[in-house]
């Protein structure tokens, strides 16, 4: 089963799963809760997960359907293998995690060995794991804005100090339009929905509220 809520992708691991003699997608969903509902009526022995979703993201979705369908092994889709959401997937029942970006054969593997009892797992992500057990779980976990380029975090901290994008274009001497990609990017790797989220990354003594 494929949960993803974008149509093309969806469609590009649809072909190349139906390719295989041994695979066969048997439902599609577009958000997390369309994806329980589904999940019950398919029954499919794996689900590729999105993570990031409307309406019920990845993460809830696997706890649901890892509840009421056990025998169902959930990959996570990501686009990063630092993506946060590692371990509160893996504590819902999540058994691996693919990046999105993989070639065909990595994911035909992938699906063979989770259908074989295997985990999914990056070295980068399988390192991380072990850290986290080791430390009884509660390793600090890498913080997000460190996947952020030196100009997107310098932007970040203006918007966290009140500036606006005509300010932070004077400040820096580039363009509003160049400020604004800027935000979209940092938005994006952060995974927050607006500037106020962006921010609440920060320490709490790198920011107060950005204006409105």
């Amino acid at each position: 089963m494929l949960v993803d809520d974008h149509i093309f992708f969806r469609r590009g691991v649809r072909q190349i799963v139906d390719a295989e003699p041994d695979m066969q997608v048997v439902a599609e969903a577009a958000d997390g809760q369309d994806a329980v509902s589904k999940a019950k009526r398919a029954r499919p022995d794996i689900i590729l997960m999105d993570v990031n979703m409307p309406r019920m993201d990845g993460v809830e979705a696997t706890r649901f359907i890892s509840a009421e369908l056990p025998e169902v092994r959930i990959v996570m889709l990501t686009v990063s293998d630092t993506d946060d959401h590692l371990f509160e997937s893996i504590k819902n029942g999540a058994v691996g995690f693919l990046l999105k970006d993989v070639s065909p054969e990595e994911m035909t593997k992938a699906i063979r060995d989770t259908a074989g009892g295997e985990s999914s797992l990056s070295p980068f992500i399988a390192a991380r794991l072990v850290r986290y057990v080791q430390k009884g779980g509660h390793e600090a976990e890498p913080r997000p804005i460190a996947n952020l380029t030196q100009r997107e975090d310098e932007i970040l901290r203006l918007i966290a100090r009140g500036a606006r994008d005509r300010e932070i274009a004077q400040q820096l001497i580039i363009s509003e339009s160049t400020v604004k990609k800027h935000v979209q990017n940092v938005l994006r790797k952060l995974h927050a929905r607006n500037r106020v989220e962006a921010v609440s990354y920060l320490d709490p003594a790198e920011r107060r509220p950005p204006a409105s």
